[in-house]
């Protein structure tokens, strides 16, 4: 079964920053990949993430953190980025932060 992808505003973004093409070529491929059960791809999240899922993209540098909708059969791709553990860019700790700021919206 094909899930349809939908990227969200700052998932956009991000991926417009990444200046190397090499490297967002490879994270879009990434992405599409999810089209095909991404309930079995990555890790579910956990705490402040609940409900999230986390697949690692161009080796293991590159995090795509996205949301199942299983009764809309859709991937919603809410950031990518860098995995930089203890660093305010992180992107899991980007992600937290804009969960609760409310710029993700996950309806």
């Amino acid at each position: 079964m094909q899930w349809e992808i939908i990227i969200m505003a700052p998932a956009k973004k991000q991926l417009k920053a990444i200046l190397d093409r090499c490297i967002r070529q490879s994270v879009m491929e990434r992405i599409e990949a999810l089209k095909e059960g991404p309930e079995q791809q990555g890790k579910p999240l956990t705490n402040e993430l609940a409900g999230l899922r986390s697949v690692r993209a161009v080796g293991q540098r590159y995090r795509i953190i996205y949301r199942v909708d299983a009764e809309q059969i859709v991937v919603l791709v809410l950031t990518v980025g860098l995995r930089r553990e203890g660093d305010r860019a992180d992107i899991y700790a980007l992600t937290k932060r804009l969960l609760r700021l409310g710029l993700l919206d996950l309806e």
